[in-house]
């Protein structure tokens, strides 16, 4: 999401912060408030079909991410003055420089001094850091954004499949039950990433349940 300058002290005054924080009816709320303050709001789903192709040409989740921020933000219609990543690398710079990689716009990454940057005209700043969404609120919102665009599309899939599976997330013993119950009839199967250690383990204790 992209905002004025001037707006986005409101984003606090709305009570954004981390969506984790945040139950699921106050993120519905926050969604329409949000998209009204933003210059901008775009979106890209990353389909499970994708992140096999991608693992299976040993290309790791973080690039993945890093090549779709990178679209994201060539796809602005507005230039920003700077630009905060969420960074799902502990070495938050790195994932930085991976996105202004895949960019074709001049990004300047803070942090990579040693890389001999010197900014120039033009330049977008990108501040990339480790759990950005706690620590400032464009990014808060961006997280709420796409926690109400992931909750909508677990939804979806529930509609079509008729399976239930909580949250979606591999920490949920409700989501790993259901993907383990459906293994034989296979209504889910079209969602689920192959390339997937959590999948992986699940059919392992199947195939373990067989043989005992």
């Amino acid at each position: 999401m992209s905002i004025s300058k001037g707006k986005e002290g409101r984003l606090s005054k709305a009570g954004v912060r981390d969506s984790k924080l945040l139950t699921r009816r106050k993120r519905l709320f926050l969604y329409d408030e949000i998209c009204s303050l933003a210059e901008e709001v775009l979106t890209y789903s990353i389909t499970n079909s994708e992140i096999n192709e991608a693992m299976k040409s040993h290309i790791s989740i973080n690039e993945l991410e890093a090549l779709n921020f990178a679209k994201l933000i060539d796809s602005l219609e507005t230039q920003p003055s700077s630009v905060f990543l969420d960074s799902p690398d502990v070495i938050s710079e790195r994932f930085g420089v991976r996105v202004g990689f895949f960019s074709q716009k001049r990004l300047l990454v803070q942090g990579m001094k040693y890389l001999g940057q010197k900014p120039k005209a033009g330049s977008i700043k990108v501040i990339s850091e480790h759990k950005a969404d706690s620590r400032y609120p464009i990014v808060s919102g961006a997280s709420i954004i796409a926690k109400v665009e992931r909750d909508r599309e677990i939804q979806r899939i529930e509609d079509i499949s008729g399976v239930e599976i909580g949250s979606g997330y591999p920490s949920d013993s409700y989501t790993l039950s259901a993907i383990r119950r459906d293994l034989a009839e296979g209504k889910l199967s079209q969602y689920l990433r192959d390339q997937w250690q959590t999948m992986k383990s699940i059919r392992q204790l199947k195939m373990d349940e067989f043989i005992e």
